[in-house]
């Protein structure tokens, strides 16, 4: 029996090379692994729901949506692959209905708990200043894993705690109706050794590497966006912060600048990060370091964009109606079965 590997990334925003790095290519990668070992149904989703539970400009939405699409499908995607389904959450109605279900089910406290929460409020100004979608955005996440019946999640460390409450919360619905409608999906610990893989590094700020890579306007000389052309990327690479030891060393703690141009290194050249280590610790030449950074970094930027002139819009629009079709009967399925047992229907 096939099993389901679910995974999304946001697409209310232009991505950068963070954004790449740490969310695209390993999704990319796993969509290829998993291919080759067969047995695997692979669901790709942009969570637009998801996409404005913190402000956004919603009159460039579904353009931006659309644009971050384009992209999987120019990073390599494979869309005429039967076992992969490229969609959009908005378009399968029953992730907001057992959203709605799963709220009537999911503990108040449980959620008060959750650590993006209450960081993302305290960020925004208070919590006047939030809607409610941000409190409930673990039930929606929730929903999206359970409707297609997900083992494997894979997921970064900030969502370990919502992968978490996912689970105790098909257990304790199954529980109480004495049922195995839901899949509990695989603890983080067993999701990570089932990847196979090292944790995808969190990229930071080529000019504040204490913090992660962003688009906002207060670092751009920080962060090179998938736009980017080549040579400005380069430069921005060759200008990066660094520090002043004698020699380069890994160490993410004390050294974050010199750490994040390694990691950049092993990331985009495909190499393991140990490798690059070994390679590189205790040599002083940063100069030299920067520039094999930034001549990998430089023709990832290429390859991407000259894969977006040839993206076929009415090929990516195929793909999207008949895999949206085919899931929403999927979900619409599970989302009966969970609608009898609570009393909606016979």
């Amino acid at each position: 029996m096939e099993e389901v590997v679910l995974t999304g990334l946001r697409t209310n925003g232009e991505y950068h090379l963070g954004n790449y790095i740490g969310a695209l290519l390993p999704m990319l990668q796993l969509v290829e692994k998993k291919r080759e070992g067969g047995d695997y149904r692979i669901n790709l989703f942009a969570p637009d729901l998801h996409s404005f539970t913190t402000p956004i400009d919603h009159s460039g939405l579904y353009k931006q949506t659309m644009a971050n699409l384009r992209l999987f499908a120019a990073a390599g995607l494979p869309l005429d692959d039967p076992a992969v389904s490229l969609y959009r959450q908005s378009r399968i109605p029953a992730h907001s209905e057992l959203t709605w279900i799963l709220s009537n089910f999911a503990g108040f406290g449980d959620l008060s708990r959750m650590v993006e929460f209450k960081e993302k409020t305290a960020a925004l100004g208070g919590e006047e200043r939030i809607g409610v979608g941000l409190f409930t955005y673990p039930i929606l996440m929730a929903a999206d894993i359970l409707l297609y019946d997900a083992k494997w999640v894979p997921v970064g460390d900030d969502q370990r705690q919502h992968l978490e409450f996912c689970r105790r919360l098909a257990r304790s619905f199954n529980q109480k109706f004495d049922t195995d409608v839901f899949t509990v999906p695989a603890d983080f610990a067993e999701q990570q050794a089932w990847l196979g893989r090292e944790m995808a590094p969190r990229i930071r700020s080529l000019r504040r590497p204490e913090r992660k890579m962003s688009k906002s306007v207060e670092d751009p000389g920080g962060t090179i966006m998938l736009s980017d052309p080549a040579e400005a990327a380069g430069k921005k690479i060759m200008a990066a912060e660094t520090d002043n030891f004698a020699n380069i060393d890994y160490d993410w703690e004390n050294r974050p600048g010199i750490t994040n141009l390694l990691a950049i290194l092993a990331a985009l050249s495909g190499r393991p990060q140990a490798e690059i280590n070994r390679e590189w610790q205790g040599s002083g030449d940063y100069r030299a370091l920067k520039t094999a950074v930034a001549t990998v970094v430089s023709a990832t930027l290429e390859r991407l964009q000259n894969g977006l002139s040839g993206v076929s819009e009415a090929a990516l629009g195929e793909h999207l109606s008949e895999r949206e079709a085919r899931l929403a009967e999927i979900a619409s399925g599970k989302l009966a079965a969970v609608q009898k047992l609570v009393g909606l229907r016979e």
